[in-house]
Order: structure tokens, then C-alpha cells, then sequence
């Protein structure tokens, strides 16, 4: 019997593994086809490359450019909170488009008669200022010249996209979705047959224990061997297991208690509830809208700031005007007030933090310290915000020193005595309690 069970278990078990190593293959064809196609999640898929006019790389790049910055207001080929873009270049010369890119306010200030019609035209809203350098600007005007003309669907932001790459990436979306149903599937399967597999040994176990009771050639201490039961009373009795138990029960519970007292005054996963019913999934996620179009000082100041209601009427003026959530925004317009947004993210006055030095010095992401923001309905404290927290992450955090003649003797002085250590902002006093605190 016990040559019959191994020899059914070591089939149960390699059936196992075959199935396993199968869906587990799946998944790695469906990933490395991803690759290939050079999607990545959260990313532009299918990036249309030159179709004419400018050079390729410019156009590009423009692409990336238009996505970040500009998608929110504008499509080539169809109105949406702003106007199409398609023409622009004929209409306006490059110089002057960069100019009212970089701060549309003083060109209309200016009394230039199509700036001042166009502000006129659409209700004197006025578009915010960016950023960009004029290479920047060309490559965004770039894009937009090899885009005119070509016929676009809406994809969920509201600039639309071409109908070739539509249908590129909804190709892509679909076999990764077969891909991924089909795993989901074995292992629903696998999991359904390792149930029936188990049930079907305890079966022919008690069955074979029958067949061997009635036989009357077995001795005594095979009638012991096949009639032994566990000696649970015996297991319960033990000093051994109690004392162990006793010692596991009093570690769990001083191991509670100690991170009890170490999370005083920390508020992970803080999520208050806002006065207005903002989603970060809808507007940063779905839409694809830069978090620095609403929180504008968040490569240039000290603090990330929050968004005033100018900057949502920017899109809400036109946008969803009748939602009781955009009214709450009309509101506090009317009435002069802000809206009192409260603040997620909290630090001690007694630590000094800058915002950009973060963002615009260190090139940190948004998710590394507020997590995967584009996936929340209503925010919350993602990250510990502690000192050691801090502290680990200037110890791991390598720094960019390329093209900074700054950092040209700090990183000599460094490579000569820790060569094997990158030189990391540790590295160049970013542990040292003053500078977080003095």
C-alpha cells in the first residue's frame, strides 16, 4: 500500500509541476511579447513615428512632449477644452508660438490682436504657463504637423489618438487580456484537479485499509502498524509544546506591543475624506494629466502646492458643469473662498524637507513616495514619512553628478577611499542631522 501511495503521490506531484511550468511559460511569452512591442504599464502605446515633416526623433519626442503637457486641453484634429491644433503652424510662426507657450498671459497682455481674439473666443480662459525650453516647444509643433489630417478616436482623456495606433493598441490590449484570461483559467483548473486528486488518494487510502483489516494473515505488528492513531492527548499533555506556545504567544505579544509604541505619531495610510470627491485615478490616471499641471510648484518650490480653483476651471468651465461635485468649485468662486482641501501629507516642523530639490535635483518619481497616485479614488498617506525611512533612502539613492563640475572633487575624494560604494546622497552628507535639521 505505501508503494502504491508513493508511486500515485510522485505522479500527483509531477502532473503538478508540468501544469505549473506550463502557465508559468504562458505568462513569460505574454510578457516578453509586451517587451518586444515596448509597452509598459502606465506608458503611450504605439507612438506614432514620423509621418511627414521634421526629423523623426523630433517628432518623437514631441509625441512624449504633447502627452505630458498638453493632451488635458488639446487635440490635433478635433476641439476639446482648447482649440484643434492642426494649421498651427501655418497660422502662427514658430517664434511666436513659443512665446505664447511659455507665457500666453503677457502675449495677450500685449495687445496681439490673434492672441486677444482667441482669449475672447473661448471665454477668457486662459491657458497656464509651461515650462519648456523653444526646442521643446518645436518638437511638440513638430508632432503636431505629422499628425493633421489624420482621423482620431476619443481615448478616454479627451485628445483623441490615431485610428491606426487605436487599433494597434487595441490589439496588443487584447492579446495581453487573452493571455492573461487563459492563465487565470489553468490555474482555476490546476487547482480544481489537485482537489480531486487529494480526495481520490484519501479514498483509496480508507479503501485499502478495509481490504487489509479483513485479511487474516497479518501479524501483530502490522495489525498495530495499520490500527495506530495520533496521540493527540499525549501532543496536548506535553511541557515541550506548551512551553513553546507560551514562548511564541509572549513574543507576539511583545512584538505588538513594541510597534505599537513605535507608531506614535505616524500616519500611514491616513485617507481623509475631501470636501470635494476628487479622483487621482480619473484625472492622473485615466486622463494621463501631468501632476504638475495642477500642482504647479512641484519641480520649483519648496512644497508641492495645492491646486487653486482657477486651475480646475481650466478644463471644468466646458468639462462636466452640471456634476454637484464641479458645482461645489462654482460655489467657492462665487463666494470668494477657498476650498479647504485637507492635507494628507504631514511633516514635524522641526525636519526640513524641499520639494524640489527632490523633483527637479534628484529626478525622484511622484511613486516613490506617494505610491501608484494614479490609482487612487481618494488619496492616502501611501509611504511611512519617518526619519529612518529618510534616511534609507539617501543611504540607497544614488546620485547624478554627470555634467556637474559641483561634484567633480567630492566624487575623486569618494572613488579614492570607498571605490566599490556608489557615491550615493549619503555619501555627500545627506545623513548628517543638520541637514534636516537646524
Amino acid at each position: 500500500m505505501n508503494s502504491f501511495l508513493s508511486r500515485t503521490s510522485y505522479w500527483v506531484l509531477a502532473l503538478f509541476l508540468a501544469l505549473a511550468g506550463s502557465a508559468t511559460a504562458q505568462d513569460a511569452t505574454s510578457a516578453a511579447t509586451v517587451s518586444q512591442q515596448g509597452v509598459t504599464p502606465g506608458g503611450a502605446a504605439g507612438a506614432n513615428p514620423a509621418t511627414g515633416g521634421g526629423d523623426a526623433a523630433a517628432i518623437q519626442a514631441g509625441d512624449a512632449l504633447f502627452k505630458a503637457n498638453c493632451t488635458q486641453c488639446h487635440a490635433v484634429n478635433e476641439k476639446v477644452v482648447g482649440p484643434a491644433l492642426a494649421g498651427i503652424t501655418k497660422r502662427r510662426q514658430i517664434p511666436w508660438l513659443v512665446k505664447w507657450v511659455k507665457n500666453p498671459a503677457k502675449v495677450i497682455a500685449s495687445g496681439d490682436e490673434y492672441a486677444v481674439k482667441l482669449f475672447n473666443d473661448y471665454g477668457k480662459q486662459q491657458m497656464p504657463s509651461f515650462a519648456l525650453s523653444d526646442q521643446e516647444i518645436t518638437s511638440i509643433m513638430a508632432w503636431v504637423t505629422s499628425q493633421e489630417g489624420q482621423k482620431t478616436v476619443a481615448d478616454g482623456g479627451g485628445a483623441g489618438v490615431t485610428k491606426e495606433n487605436q487599433t494597434a493598441t487595441d490589439g496588443q490590449d487584447g492579446s495581453g487580456a487573452g493571455a492573461g484570461k487563459y492563465a487565470d483559467v489553468l490555474l482555476i483548473v490546476l487547482v480544481v484537479v489537485l482537489i480531486v486528486l487529494v480526495v481520490t488518494l484519501v479514498i483509496i487510502a480508507n479503501l485499502m485499509k478495509d481490504v487489509l483489516r479483513g485479511r487474516k494473515d497479518l501479524d501483530g505488528r502490522d495489525v498495530e502498524i495499520l490500527e495506530q492513531r495520533f496521540d493527540w492527548a499525549g501532543l496536548y499533555k506535553s511541557t515541550a509544546l506548551r512551553g513553546i506556545v507560551g514562548a511564541v504567544v509572549a513574543l507576539a505579544l511583545l512584538y505588538a506591543g513594541v510597534q505599537s509604541v513605535m507608531a506614535v505619531g505616524l500616519t500611514q495610510g491616513y485617507q481623509p475624506t475631501q470636501p470635494i470627491a476628487f479622483s487621482h485615478k480619473l484625472h492622473a490616471g485615466e486622463n494621463n494629466i501631468n501632476c504638475a499641471y495642477c500642482h504647479t510648484s512641484v519641480y520649483k518650490g519648496k512644497s508641492a502646492n495645492i491646486p487653486s480653483a482657477n486651475i480646475c476651471m481650466n478644463c471644468h468651465s466646458q468639462i462636466k458643469t452640471e456634476s454637484p461635485e464641479i458645482k461645489k468649485i462654482y460655489r467657492a468662486i462665487e463666494r470668494k473662498q477657498p476650498i479647504q482641501w485637507v492635507r494628507v501629507h504631514n511633516l514635524p516642523d522641526l525636519a526640513y524637507f524641499n520639494h524640489s530639490q527632490h523633483t527637479q535635483v534628484g529626478g525622484i518619481q511622484c511613486q516613490t513616495c506617494h505610491g501608484p497616485i494614479q490609482n487612487m479614488e481618494v488619496v492616502y498617506q501611501y509611504s511611512a514619512l519617518t526619519m529612518g525611512w529618510c534616511i534609507n533612502c539617501h543611504r540607497e539613492t544614488p546620485l547624478n553628478t554627470k555634467g556637474n563640475a559641483y561634484y567633480d572633487n567630492l566624487v575623486k575624494l569618494h572613488d579614492k577611499s570607498n571605490n566599490a560604494v556608489p557615491f550615493t546622497v549619503s555619501s555627500n552628507g545627506g545623513t548628517e542631522c543638520s541637514k534636516c535639521h537646524y
